[in-house]
């Protein structure tokens, strides 16, 4: 197992964001990191830093407009008179026909499609580095250097859509990390492919926007009911994948609530779906936020419960990138990535 981590994703520091008509502390903040990289070292790892790998897969994931606006908004939006510190957005896109908009508070409703994706002075490069750590793995693995890696990637990515941030998230650490694999892999007999399976506790909604028209790439995520819980409007397990993609996306929401064995049986539904795809490369969004005490839960896994699912993932015998998602339960967080590390390291 080899461990990636870039420091300036510790950069990104907003201080609070809108939740429920109300300002609130930021939960998504650097001592998560720190936390996680603490048990890392702790058991005997060296945190890699990732090379630079420039805009390329990115750009094979993100619009060049969405691009540009992450890059640039900050300084213009601070430049503003009586703006804020962080881009929060006051207006949305709607489902009209619309114009891209030239003011920075036009495209920041445009880009945004929340107000939990605040973005602050070192928001942009904390987010390239992390995508820098997703890829690093994803290539060491496609590469065959090693069987498996883990990104610790902060903020969390999976939410980002190709061309909106929310939710925490604003580059799509996992697909920009699954896009860059698949031209180094050579399949088996048949065009390669890859799997992200999704085990935070919300829908990673910006994933399935991404590849939802695709069958190189297929998406499962197991997580809280959507019709009461973030992100509300995707993760139904209706949604199924478009035009040459339908079935290549499988969504298993799950009651709120739902205790440790429910979830981890809904986890291995999903991987006996990944066995039946039989993908090149399985890339797990790993989210510590089903938790039975993280602030922000629906479900009750506990800390040892987290080793039996290491355990699944690991007896799914394939090439496999762990690339971080969420979990705020930050007193906990080393203890519960280091029983799913010895768990999946165990098999």
């Amino acid at each position: 197992m080899r461990y990636i981590f870039h420091p300036d994703a510790l950069g990104h520091r907003p201080p609070n964001y809108i939740q429920r008509g109300e300002r609130r502390p930021m939960p998504e903040k650097p001592e998560r990191a720190e936390a996680l990289a603490s048990v890392l070292t702790a058991r005997g790892g060296v945190l890699e830093t990732p090379p630079d790998y420039g805009p390329g897969p990115r750009a094979a994931v993100h619009t060049p407009e969405y691009l540009a606006f992450l890059e640039s908004v900050h300084d213009r939006w601070v430049a503003l008179p009586g703006a804020s510190e962080v881009v929060t957005p006051n207006v949305h896109r709607s489902n009209a026909p619309a114009s891209y908009p030239t003011h920075v508070v036009g495209q920041a409703g445009y880009h945004l499609y929340d107000t939990s994706a605040p973005i602050a002075a070192d928001t942009w490069t904390a987010t390239v580095a992390a995508a820098h750590a997703a890829t690093h793995a994803a290539v060491l693995v496609a590469t065959g250097e090693t069987r498996s890696a883990y990104a610790l990637c902060r903020p969390p990515g999976h939410h980002a859509t190709r061309d909106m941030g929310g939710g925490f998230c604003y580059l799509n650490h996992v697909a920009i990390a699954a896009q860059a694999s698949l031209p180094l892999l050579t399949g088996q007999g048949r065009p390669p492919r890859v799997a992200i399976l999704d085990v935070d506790v919300h829908h990673g909604n910006g994933t399935q926007d991404i590849f939802y028209s695709r069958n190189d790439v297929l998406f499962l995520s197991v997580h809280a009911d959507p019709n009461v819980f973030y992100p509300y409007m995707a993760g139904h397990a209706h949604e199924r994948g478009t035009g040459t993609g339908e079935g290549y996306t499988i969504n298993r929401p799950l009651p709120m609530g739902s205790d440790e064995a429910t979830v981890l049986a809904a986890i291995a539904d999903s991987l006996a779906d990944v066995a039946r795809f039989a993908p090149e490369i399985l890339f797990i969004s790993l989210g510590f936020d089903t938790f039975k005490d993280d602030p922000l839960a629906a479900f009750g896994v506990t800390t040892p419960g987290f080793r039996v699912m290491g355990e699944m993932i690991a007896r799914a015998g394939l090439p496999t990138v762990l690339v971080q998602e969420g979990g705020y339960a930050v007193d906990a967080l080393a203890a519960n990535l280091g029983s799913f590390l010895d768990g999946f390291e165990g098999v």
